[in-house]
């Protein structure tokens, strides 16, 4: 399978207000927008795109139905301090404080209107015990 794109999709009850809340705080403009379905794309990077969908809506299996659960968006960027520092400032608050992990992400939680988490992660060098966890040359310098 030759896969030409990729993007997670979020299932709401709030379709505009979700798309609001990844467009004002995470760079998103739509491409598609309708009340029951918004594809979004970053404004800085056009292979980073996100849906956001009605849970209830009929393209989507019965049994498949109902609010994202289980979900952590990752956004990777060059300079987590400063994004934490603009999301508070926006009046976002994390459900888990900016840290450094010893596996080789500096990084910190919000969560969306809808309970999805989402993680703003810079990669830093591993603690030494973590560095053999990865592949050849894929460790962060």
């Amino acid at each position: 399978m030759r896969t030409t794109q990729y993007y997670p999709v979020i299932q709401t009850a709030d379709v505009p207000g979700t798309a609001t809340f990844y467009r004002r705080h995470f760079g998103f403009a739509p491409l598609f927008e309708a009340d029951w379905y918004v594809h979004l794309q970053s404004t800085s990077d056009p292979s980073v795109n996100l849906a956001i969908l009605r849970h209830d809506h009929d393209t989507i299996p019965a049994e498949g139905r109902g609010p994202s659960r289980g979900v952590i968006l990752n956004f990777e960027v060059a300079d987590v301090d400063a994004q934490d520092a603009r999301l508070r400032g926006e009046g976002l608050a994390p459900v888990q404080t900016l840290r450094s992990e010893p596996h080789g992400q500096r990084h910190v939680i919000f969560r969306d209107p809808n309970g999805v988490l989402i993680d703003v992660v810079t990669v830093i060098p591993p603690a030494a015990e973590h560095a053999g966890h990865y592949a050849d040359g894929a460790a962060p310098t």
